[in-house]
């Protein structure tokens, strides 16, 4: 209560109160028959007592008639309440305030909807009307603990390991690769600055100029368009360090997520444990795994090997040929019909994929169009491989390794999300499991022409150290020194050591990716000033935080955000520009033709 005209907020009134005077401020949450109100501030709730005497009448008055949601000043006197009629639910239920003068300090016109949490209002409608949004107490929560923990990271950062807090530039130029940027005019016709999609640059640039360790909350941006859950603005924790390996990195980040881990959300177990990106999508069928449960995908190509199975013959045919299953508990009692119908359409739209069911009957035998063509011992090699019990649903795909083991993995998803709506407790929503996902491939053909390359993550990182001489003969073959943070199957950090070498980098560039270096002349340049062995990591801040608070999206943990669609609803961004505004920055808009009608009419 420090700096302001209030004594206490509306959530600290105790029993040890009572007697006191006090001025609370706050807004009318409820009123009741002009008999009491209930107080909110963002600390909590306050039952205020009405007057109903004479002497009061205009105090009854101003705080019978304060429509919901207005601004009041209230003096009074802290009072038990009558026995039997406290309010264990809340915190100051012991107590409540008897008013003796009050002031509306500002009313509140006929509300868009309720501020109360279990009110149900479109995500369209609360985002035109964040402010009022912002006032539930689910929002309240969840911005002050992704305040505490920011805070809790600095403190780790800064002042247990020597880490400087550094403001990189907004405005910038076009990084090759990645993803796309927004670009910003500038008064020099056809020069455009673009907003960094992250302080990569220059966070190896501030390794080069010395600084050691730096850290920074720092604001990304992205053009990615309509993407369900992605937001065109957004904040990492941007960290970068010299002298340091993957094994370092990992241990720092360990130690920053235990330090500023909230302590209402349990603690977390360290170290991590590491899986490669190759045994994630054999296991998975994913570079995100979601551990909390197992179902993981097998290997059966060596049962069926020996059998006269016509598909299973010929995707074993080819080079990288496999048969692959999960197999999803008591799925004969969770799983319908429909269920298994949707889970089978699903792999065929997604990955053009055919997946078979098998069922385990009550009798222990195999219920599935593929036993007919298997004998007793090839039927008991599969249970067993598969450790089938009775009930259980299982799903077979044949084909080409990466294609099956995605289909599977999306459908191990699928089957968890069917079974929990179900009602079998799968997933513990309380549990974290962390994952670090390493030994990424360093390059990927190109989805729109495969005999190019691209950078599977970025093109500053390096390559693994075993792989270096592979990266002039074989850059397909060269696994990188990237790692990405997992956790409950979402990717929340990633990051690398990266290409200190101008020429490694120059190389990288050039000859395999066939971008035109230029644009990163600067980098190169500085490369070749003794630059120091270097890497770093990038946490997503909104995805981190919208995990631990179980929000169903990050927009729930974030201020302002923006929609689906990338625009602000409240404050109609972006909007049109006159040609007068353009002018100096020598653009023209060429409108489609029937925006032009459009304007017309």
């Amino acid at each position: 209560n420090s700096f302001v005209t209030r004594t206490n907020t509306c959530g600290e009134l105790r029993a040890a109160h009572v007697g006191q005077k006090v001025t609370l401020y706050g807004w009318v949450q409820y009123q009741r028959q002009g008999l009491f109100l209930v107080l909110r501030d963002f600390q909590g709730l306050t039952q205020v007592i009405i007057p109903q005497d004479e002497a009061h009448s205009h105090v009854k008055e101003l705080l019978s008639n304060a429509p919901l949601e207005s601004v009041v000043r209230v003096t009074g006197t802290v009072s038990p309440r009558p026995q039997g009629q406290e309010n264990p639910k809340m915190p100051t239920g012991d107590i409540e305030v008897k008013a003796e003068t009050a002031e509306i300090l500002n009313s509140c016109k006929k509300l868009p909807f309720e501020i109360k949490d279990f009110i149900k209002k479109s995500e369209a409608l609360r985002m035109q009307y964040r402010y009022l949004d912002l006032r539930s107490s689910r929002l309240q929560w969840a911005l002050r603990l992704r305040s505490r923990v920011v805070m809790r990271m600095r403190e780790y950062l800064c002042n247990l390991h020597g880490f400087v807090d550094v403001e990189t530039p907004t405005l910038f130029k076009r990084t090759p690769g990645g993803a796309k940027e927004f670009l910003v005019p500038s008064r020099e016709a056809g020069k455009f600055y673009s907003l960094p999609q992250s302080p990569q640059q220059f966070k190896q640039l501030l390794m080069v100029g010395g600084l050691d360790r730096y850290f920074q909350v720092a604001r990304c941006y992205r053009d990615e368009g309509s993407r369900p859950d992605r937001q065109p603005e957004f904040t990492q924790i941007d960290i970068e360090m010299s002298f340091v390996d993957q094994a370092g990195i990992q241990r720092l980040i360990e130690g920053l997520l235990q330090h500023s881990w909230p302590e209402e959300r349990g603690s977390i177990v360290t170290p991590f444990p590491s899986i490669t990106y190759e045994e994630a999508l054999a296991e998975y069928g994913t570079d995100k795994p979601d551990t909390r449960f197992g179902m993981k995908i097998m290997d059966i190509s060596d049962v069926l090997r020996g059998s006269n199975i016509h598909f299973v013959q010929n995707a074993l045919s080819y080079p990288h040929g496999s048969i692959k299953a999960i197999c999803i508990p008591q799925g004969v009692r969770y799983l319908t019909n429909k269920d298994l119908g949707s889970l089978k359409e699903s792999a065929k739209s997604q990955f053009n994929q055919e997946i078979m069911e098998i069922i385990c009957r009550p009798d222990g035998s195999l219920k599935s169009l593929l036993t007919k063509f298997l004998g007793e011992k090839e039927q008991s090699e599969l249970i067993q491989a598969l450790n089938m019990q009775e009930g259980d649903v299982v799903l077979l795909a044949a084909g080409e390794h990466k294609q099956v083991c995605s289909a599977l993995g999306a459908s191990r998803l699928l089957s968890a999300n069917l079974l929990e709506a179900a009602g079998l407790a799968l997933r513990d929503p309380t549990a974290f499991h962390f994952l670090w996902v390493v030994d990424f491939p360093l390059f990927l053909p190109k989805a729109e022409n495969p005999t190019e390359l691209e950078s599977a993550h970025h093109p500053f990182t390096a390559p693994h150290p075993s792989d270096a001489s592979l990266l002039y003969s074989d850059p397909t073959k060269v696994r990188s020194q990237h790692y990405d943070l997992v956790l409950n199957g979402n990717e929340v950090g990633g990051g690398s050591i990266r290409i200190h070498s101008a020429e490694q980098q120059r190389f990288v560039l050039e000859k395999v990716l066939k971008e035109d270096s230029e644009v990163l002349s600067h980098l190169i340049e500085a490369l070749e000033f003794g630059a120091p062995p270097h890497g770093g990591i990038a946490l997503g801040l909104d995805r981190l935080i919208s995990l631990i608070v179980d929000a169903p999206s990050i927009r729930d943990v974030i201020a302002f955000p923006k929609s689906f669609r990338g625009r602000d609803l409240m404050g109609n961004a972006p909007d049109y520009v006159t040609p007068e505004e353009l002018e100096p920055y020598h653009i023209q808009v060429a409108w489609p033709l029937e925006e032009k009608e459009a304007k017309k009419n």
